[in-house]
């Protein structure tokens, strides 16, 4: 006589069922074609943009006239570096009138300063045929010929002035101007004397 264990022999056939595979192997063409008809009827629904200008044909072509569009002046930019950072208008803050208009003076002055020095900076640049790297955190080989007056700005966020004052003497230390510090100075035609200057050691008698 024999036993049989009809679990045991019901789990090894479907063991053998699930180690049975199938496989279908397929392969597929992709022809890739233009569709002229429906490319040109997008066009069309883009549209068209019309540039004017005054200056003839052999002083500017049509490829400079766009180039000069697109790198055109926007004064919408200024309007968001007032009301950003870093100058960060906010005149609902301000409970008079009078400060209102005093703060917006203000930071007035500001933009014209960050407009101004962002200009000289460029044009030295282009003057010079010349490119400014290192104003970029983590990518120090990235260079622009176009920098920001923010960008500038923060290349000298980590000079430090300490002053020590002593009973009759002040010692003042700055810290060493980059090579980067310095060129940026030279390009808006600063000399390093604006901060070396300030390391001067006063006296004063007894």
């Amino acid at each position: 006589m024999f036993l049989v264990n009809h679990s045991t022999a019901s789990a090894a056939q479907h063991y053998m069922e699930c180690t049975t595979q199938v496989t279908d192997d397929r392969h597929a063409t992709v022809e890739v074609r233009e569709d002229e008809e429906a490319l040109e009827a997008t066009v069309r629904r883009l549209g068209w943009r019309m540039y004017g200008t005054n200056q003839p044909q052999e002083q500017l072509s049509l490829a400079q006239a766009v180039l000069a569009y697109r790198h055109e002046y926007l004064v919408e930019r200024s309007f968001g570096r007032l009301k950003g950072c870093p100058l960060s208008l906010s005149p609902m803050y301000v409970q008079r009138d009078e400060h209102a208009t005093g703060l917006i003076r203000l930071l007035s002055i500001g933009l014209r300063v960050f407009t101004l020095l962002e200009f000289v900076a460029r044009r030295q640049l282009t003057a010079e045929g010349a490119k400014l790297a290192g104003l970029y955190a983590g990518n120090a080989k990235r260079d622009t010929a176009r920098p920001t007056a923010e960008r500038l700005l923060e290349a000298f966020q980590e000079v430090t002035l300490t002053v020590v004052e002593g009973v009759h003497q002040t010692y003042r230390h700055l810290t060493a101007l980059s090579p980067l510090q310095e060129h940026i100075l030279e390009l808006l035609s600063f000399s390093s004397q604006v901060y070396t200057r300030l390391c001067t050691v006063s006296y004063e008698p007894p």
